[in-house]
């Protein structure tokens, strides 16, 4: 497996995942907030523009991992993966960590009466749709059908595993299915 992408909702561990899976593999590590971002969470990057980057950084990196969600806007890059994992765990233990990383980000910004409340709240009650929204918003219904389209094999890792399980349940992934890890 050269090209991993791993994707889910938001706060479901795939960056941190990315990360930990491309130290052990030695591959490169991208992130498709990198792309889909020009200043992170507040100025999208045009469409065309990030899939050109990316696309260039796949042909760059001969072996990589590409964490989060390219589902929509980057379909056309969709050929260049040998492995897609799907990361899901429950509501309550994934709002609760975005929670946690957003007051880790801007403290008492998100306060009530702090600069960040009126997106944070936003945010979080659009991440809070993902497990009961339709086709019209990042959704697992959406997730569900995009990897119905795949044509290389998907792991799903479903439940609240800790980031070394997560990389454990991959490498033995790769390594039943013959697939050289290093």
């Amino acid at each position: 497996m050269k090209k991993i992408h791993i994707f889910g909702a938001s706060g479901s561990g795939t960056s941190t995942l990315g990360t930990s899976l491309s130290n052990e593999l030695l591959y490169s590590h991208l992130d498709t907030d990198d792309y889909f971002w020009i200043k992170k969470f507040t100025d999208i990057r045009e469409v065309n523009d990030r899939k050109k980057i990316l696309k260039e950084d796949l042909l760059k990196y001969e072996k990589s991992v590409l964490s989060g969600a390219l589902c929509g806007w980057g379909d056309s890059l969709i050929s260049y993966f040998d492995l897609v994992i799907f990361l899901w765990i429950p509501e309550n233990i994934r709002l609760e960590r975005l929670q946690q990383r957003e007051f880790e980000r801007y403290g008492d910004e998100i306060l009530a009466d702090g600069s960040k409340h009126e997106q944070y709240k936003k945010f979080i009650e659009w991440a809070s749709l993902y497990d009961s929204a339709g086709m019209e918003v990042r959704s697992k219904i959406l997730h569900e059908n995009w990897m119905d389209d795949l044509t290389c094999p998907v792991l799903r890792i479903e439940g609240n595993y800790t980031v070394q399980e997560r990389v454990e349940i991959t490498l033995e992934y790769l390594r039943s299915n013959g697939k050289q890890t290093k």
